[in-house]
């Protein structure tokens, strides 16, 4: 005889959902408070690049754009007359702002360029040849990144001077162009943790120191390189102060000092603040999306080569 046995249902319990602790709601407010200060800044800019300067002079505490209009990023790009400049509150010297912005694209090229190149070959050194003196040599090496630049920055202006190099972008460049301290312990960092195994099989293949840095480990230190290459151009793009002492005419200056310039002309209805934040916003956007970009790579090398 058959035995017919009733299909058990059973019951599919949901996982419950845990209330959030008050640590945690905590957490998250001081978060977003953080992000809301890091980003009111930056949409003040904006804010302030789209309104009119005689709608900022009338209301400068409004939270929203005042009259909104372009004519500030038309005043920063190059774009209006003399005449219709000075009718919007602006300067009528204007803003060569492409001629500024080559001059910034070279020097920030030039210098991030030769210094990965450079400190990465003495980043291998001070990781990978054993030489008498190597430590002692690396750590006054390091004693650099304890000097602050101002003080640094007489001296290379004399040598800027003595070599004939004022108001060049080699003359902006030179200082940092070959290596940093910190570019170096950086890259020697990584060195340091690949495994000795892979550079004694390059050698047993034949092949010498110079190739084992170009054709191995520089190939596998591609991902620090790139964030060092990022940080380094970000900072030389922002660098205003030494650019401000060795250079003089539309030539050689960068766009960080060119912004100050234009700050300066100011006309008789106030400072063109519409104009000015377009430019600085024009200005700062290709290193926030550079940033942005390589964000997560930059903090994975970070974590990786042991800088705390």
């Amino acid at each position: 005889m058959a035995t017919v046995t009733a299909p058990t249902t059973q019951t599919l319990e949901r996982p419950l959902r845990r209330r959030p602790s008050p640590g945690r709601i905590a957490a998250w407010a001081v978060m977003a408070a953080i992000v809301l200060i890091t980003l009111l800044p930056f949409y003040w800019i904006l804010r302030t690049a789209l309104s009119s300067n005689p709608g900022l002079a009338a209301n400068p505490t409004d939270p929203l754009p005042v009259d909104v209009t372009t004519g500030g990023f038309e005043r920063a790009l190059g774009l209006q007359s003399t005449q219709e400049a000075i009718a919007q509150g602006g300067a009528g010297g204007g803003l060569k702002f492409w001629r500024y912005l080559l001059n910034s694209l070279i020097v920030s090229t030039l210098v991030t360029v030769c210094q990965i190149f450079f400190s990465a070959m003495a980043a291998y050194a001070f990781a990978r040849l054993r030489w008498r003196g190597r430590d002692k040599v690396f750590a006054l090496f390091l004693a650099g990144l304890m000097v602050p630049t101002i003080f640094t920055l007489l001296p290379n202006f004399v040598l800027i001077k003595e070599l004939g190099l004022v108001d060049t972008l080699l003359g902006i460049s030179l200082p940092t162009m070959f290596m940093t301290p910190f570019a170096v312990f950086f890259l020697r960092q990584f060195f340091m943790n690949i495994p000795r195994e892979v550079e004694e099989a390059a050698l047993l293949d034949g092949a010498g120191k110079v190739r084992i840095f170009f054709r191995v480990l520089l190939p596998m230190a591609s991902t620090p390189v790139l964030t060092l290459a990022v940080l380094t151009y970000i900072t030389s793009w922002n660098d205003y102060f030494w650019p401000l002492m060795v250079s003089y005419s539309d030539s050689s200056r960068v766009l960080t000092v060119a912004l100050a310039i234009f700050r300066a002309q100011t006309p008789q209805t106030g400072i063109d603040w519409s104009g000015l934040m377009a430019a600085t916003l024009i200005a700062a956007l290709p290193m926030l999306v550079l940033f942005g970009f390589f964000a997560r790579r930059i903090v994975g090398s970070i974590s990786f080569t042991g800088i705390k």
